[in-house]
């Protein structure tokens, strides 16, 4: 039995930033760094450095953000389980796990908070049920006392309104109205302060609290046993490790590839094995800026560089899973591809503003759903091809549909090559002729012709070959700048990252000297160091923005390629720095500073290095997955 905790009042904030009201404007928002993720591949929550669970959409990752403090520190709702007169925080996962581990030492002793979300097999779920989704979070007093809040607010329909706790019995709190049925399980006597749910409590070496917040989408719903968080833990961590067990890869990056297969797995949507881009919405590409876009969807632009990469390290279920998403989803609007879908395949994507929110850091406005959607983006049918041949080379097989799709990919490229599209960064400035667009187009019809090759019912995709060579030709003659030895973003003008892709797709080897002219130039012009920026043109919006961290591991990959894999290791490398102290990346980063922007975890990122790991690991003879030198 726990001891009973003692309650206290006189609460201060943690930690010594209290000198300035610049400092406390500042420190409404931390940064994004600061936060760690646990999921359960329907939804994830960010938890902050400092103990509050600042974001969790319901049901699932593109639901409504019941806890969004981090994108209105006002409005939004969290989950605090937070120290006072905090020293030193050190985090870390359970090895092979999202299970959080935050370890607070204060000025009077030392607090142990572990959070995760349960995760079991089907047959454990019979026998211990747990609600729809969950959050468990565990307090352990380690030494000395440590005085702390828990305090939960709930803010439904994207912070606009207040929910209201009702007592259920001395332990059980329903918080409405939510869509669905929201509870809160706790030890400790909690109270009703307007709309936060919560005490501060002292705690003395060996006492332990457990609580837990469920949700179901009807009733009856499965309240969390608080009784059974030890067991409901231990097998938690059995699941992931047992998941995380199956990789292949055993090179020198091991930890931070399966932290980033974890992450990916995070992001899968299990009933339907789509992966959306990122958990969250809105967080901004530059500080103030209006780049901040919702990434709760799933882009087909993924697919091949996401199928690649779980092959790669042995994850082929998970990768033939997204496949089969794909195939499922392309066919809703066949031959047209959408560049984006919803976890569940469906096509319609509107976008709209959400004024009544602060923003993270001010950074509006805040979006919901995304109008990319509606863009024609060229190298989509190229990427859904490299990902179908990718899949049918590993395994995987064809119905009519598939087949009929693929024919779909193959005529739309042929008829549709030569127009402008908005490109692979969707920029909101009108189409152009993008050069990655046309040698995407050229990989589509390659993909589609190699698939030819062992699929009779493909044989007419054959007299694609000339238009194949037709798109090499248009590439070479006006996608290639022969003064500055370069190709270009759009004819004779501007650089693209994108451009890096070359080699990878095997549009030219990476020893070909206009390759490494690009990849040269790209190091002068857009390259900080390791990290490196999109572009040099103009994207129909103000302002700057971050480094876009896959472009980084591009580059790397590109350098593997060509041999100079010194070179690529050491920026690799320097890139792990780079990500924050539990291994999470997200979409861009500020090469001054060093603060992580964009969507967080950023999906794209840790599939850039997943697979920069494993070239690495072909190029210098590193141990890497034995399946790892057959898919390309």
């Amino acid at each position: 039995m726990n001891r009973m905790t003692k309650p206290w009042t006189g609460y201060a904030e943690p930690g010594p930033l209290q000198q300035s009201a610049k400092a406390a404007e500042r420190d409404r928002y931390v940064p994004i760094s600061d936060y760690a993720i646990i999921g359960d591949s329907r939804s994830i929550a960010l938890v902050s450095r400092g103990g509050s669970i600042d974001w969790w959409c319901l049901p699932r990752f593109d639901g409504d953000p019941v806890l969004a403090k981090l994108i209105d520190s006002e409005h939004g709702g969290s989950f605090e389980i937070t120290p006072a007169d905090v020293i030193e925080t050190i985090r870390t996962y359970i090895p092979d796990t999202p299970v959080l581990i935050t370890r607070h030492r204060t000025a009077t002793g030392a607090v142990c908070v572990t959070d995760f979300m349960p995760a079991l097999s089907e047959e454990q779920k019979r026998t211990h049920p747990i609600p729809f989704r969950c959050i468990v979070r565990r307090i352990r007093c380690e030494e000395g006392t440590v005085r702390l809040r828990i305090a939960l607010r709930v803010r439904p329909a994207y912070g606009r309104r207040g929910a209201r706790m009702k007592r259920l019995r001395p332990d059980a709190w329903a918080i409405e109205p939510v869509r669905g049925i929201m509870h809160l399980m706790t030890p400790v006597e909690v109270q009703v302060t307007g709309d936060v749910l919560g005490t501060d409590v002292e705690l003395e070496a060996g006492d332990r609290i457990d609580l837990a917040v469920g949700f179901s989408e009807e009733a009856p719903a499965d309240l969390p046993v608080l009784r059974l968080t030890d067991t409901i833990q231990k097998m938690t961590i059995e699941f992931w490790q047992n998941w995380a067990g199956m990789c292949t890869y055993d090179g020198r990056y091991r930890d931070a590839v399966v932290r980033s297969a974890l992450t990916l797995k995070l992001m899968t949507y299990a009933p339907s094995g789509a992966i959306v881009a990122a958990p969250t919405t809105s967080l901004p590409e530059w500080i103030g800026g209006p780049r901040n876009w919702d990434y709760r969807l799933c882009w087909l632009r993924d697919a091949g560089f996401t199928i690649r990469a779980l092959m790669r390290i042995g994850y082929r279920r998970e990768a033939h899973a997204f496949a089969h998403w794909l195939l499922h989803t392309t066919r809703l609007t066949h031959p047209r591809l959408q560049v984006l879908y919803t976890l569940f395949g469906e096509e319609r994507v509107e976008e709209r503003l959400l004024d009544w929110l602060d923003g993270y850091r001010g950074s509006k406005p805040v979006r919901i759903g995304n109008a990319a959607a509606q863009q024609f983006q060229l190298d989509v049918y190229g990427e859904v091809a490299d990902a179908l041949a990718l899949y049918h080379r590993t395994g995987g097989t064809f119905d009519s549909d598939a087949l009929y799709l693929v024919r779909g990919i193959a005529d739309v490229i042929a008829r549709r090559w030569n127009e402008p599209d908005f490109g692979i960064w969707e920029a909101r400035a009108g189409v152009r002729q993008h050069v990655h667009s046309k040698v995407m187009a050229w990989v589509g019809l390659q993909r589609c012709i190699e698939l030819a090759h062992t699929e009779p019912a493909l044989q007419m995709l054959h007299r694609y070959s000339g238009v194949r060579d037709e798109i090499f030709r248009w590439v070479m003659e006006h996608g290639y700048n022969a003064a500055n030895n370069t190709f270009t973003a759009t004819p004779g003008h501007d650089l693209d990252a994108a451009l890096l892709v070359i080699p990878l797709v095997d549009f030219l080897p990476a020893n070909d000297p206009r390759v490494i002219g690009t990849v040269e130039a790209i190091q002068r012009r857009l390259a900080r160091g390791e990290l490196v920026y999109r572009y040099l043109m103009d994207d129909g919006l103000p302002g700057r923005e971050g480094a876009f961290v896959i472009c980084s591991f591009w580059l790397v990959e590109a350098l593997a390629r060509m041999q100079r894999a010194d070179e690529a290791t050491e920026l690799f490398e320097r890139l792990l720095t780079r990500c924050n102290d539990v291994g999470l990346l997200s979409e861009e980063i500020d090469p001054e500073s060093g603060e992580l922007l964009g969507n967080f975890p950023q999906a794209f990122s840790h599939i850039g290095l997943i697979n920069a790991a494993l070239t690495l690991g072909e190029i210098t003879g590193a141990s890497v997955s034995p399946a790892a030198g057959q898919v390309r």
